[in-house]
């Protein structure tokens, strides 16, 4: 029986999570949940899994949550002193991180110290903060064990091999719902046709992400952090089938792919199993009945997002931090129709510009880097 503290339970990949523990009963036990702001869900969730403690950040919600679970014998937590609480439960084996944004990274640091074992999806923290939470990881002894479906398909290849003979990585991309689209058609994309992705279901934020290709540079990113590679040693792959998740090139010419339906509980089932396997009731991959797989390599300004992580990676130092928070500040300005869809590269150029370098940056750097690239992108818009 593996214990879990659940960080983001309310949102796409904390209800897949939640999904996996109910397919296998005998082998998790959740004894924390914790959520941004949706009271409703979270207490039917405390309901059903009968958590020790449950966290939300508001501190109004958290006092209704408390009438309401006090007689389950639920303690109820607020803020990120309650996230960092959930992360160091002692009680908790696992920590998994499915919040979005940068609320949780005291927390998983609180985590890593206490020598949790780590699955996380939450990529905003790899991001700003990669070096650090490697670095720390290592020092600690902590896995850190991938969610998402084309980090976790990396890990899954590299199983068994040794680095000195990784060539590349290759981390494929549905191309989300506008790929072939001229910039004159980009122009009037409203936040109603951005939400509609081809593939998968998800989050506003991440999937307006994976229409500009920023979502996959902030993956590059990641898997800089996860893998030890540089950003050179990173490719994209325009992969609409959405099929194979990602693929590992090796010295000798040799490639390997993991390939698995379009099904995020795949991926997840294997971080909280790992390193087993369980069998499950996912539909399997048909590949007699698949037709053909297309890879195409994205041409030089075509997404000028993942062009920006890029950038942003190769200079290093706060750079990934101003990127990753300037484009929270332009993505909710567009999906509240205060900005253009392409106004969020040109203003994500024009904020990463400005921003000031620093090398090896402490995490007190960082957090400042943070608040100034949302000013200075609220101010541009």
């Amino acid at each position: 029986m593996k214990t879990l503290s659940l960080l983001g339970s309310t949102g796409f990949i904390g209800r897949g999570v939640l999904k996996v523990v109910e397919a296998f009963p005998d082998r998790f036990k959740v004894e924390a949940l914790a959520a941004r702001s949706n009271s409703e869900l979270l207490y039917e969730q405390a309901i059903r899994f009968h958590p020790r403690v449950v966290c939300i950040f508001d501190a109004v919600k958290a006092r209704e949550l408390e009438s309401k679970l006090r007689p389950k014998r639920v303690k109820v937590v607020t803020g990120g002193d309650g996230l960092r609480e959930l992360a160091s439960l002692k009680c908790a084996q696992m920590a998994v991180f499915a919040l979005v944004g940068i609320n949780g990274l005291h927390a998983l640091i609180d985590a890593i110290r206490h020598h949790k074992e780590i699955a996380i999806a939450n990529k905003e923290l790899l991001v700003m903060a990669g070096r650090i939470i490697r670095d720390l990881a290592k020092r600690n002894n902590v896995k850190l064990i991938p969610i998402d479906s084309e980090h976790s398909a990396v890990w899954q290849c590299l199983e068994g091999q040794r680095r000195n003979e990784l060539k590349r990585l290759v981390l494929t991309a549905s191309g989300g719902p506008f790929l072939g689209w001229t910039r004159k058609r980009l122009a009037h994309v409203t936040p109603r046709k951005a939400l509609r992705h081809p593939r998968w279901r998800m989050g506003r934020k991440i999937t307006v992400d994976s229409a500009t290709l920023m979502n996959k540079g902030f993956e590059v990113i990641e898997a800089c952090t996860l893998f030890g590679v540089r950003a050179d040693k990173v490719e994209v792959l325009l992969h609409p089938e959405a099929v194979a998740h990602s693929m590992v090139e090796f010295i000798d010419g040799s490639v390997l792919a993991q390939l698995s339906a379009t099904d995020m509980r795949i991926p997840i089932q294997y971080a909280l199993t790992y390193p087993e396997r369980l069998a499950s009731g996912f539909a399997p991959l048909d590949l007699g009945c698949l037709g053909p797989l297309n890879f195409k390599k994205p041409l030089k300004g075509e997404f000028p997002c993942l062009d920006l992580a890029y950038e942003a990676e190769r200079r290093g130092g706060v750079l990934p931090a101003v990127l990753n928070a300037a484009d929270e500040v332009l993505v909710d300005r567009f999906l509240r129709g205060k900005i253009s869809f392409l106004k969020i590269p040109a203003l994500l150029s024009r904020v990463i510009a400005k921003a000031k370098t620093v090398k090896n940056p402490a995490l007190r750097e960082i957090l400042l880097a943070d608040r100034w690239a949302r000013e200075e992108a609220a101010r541009l818009c």
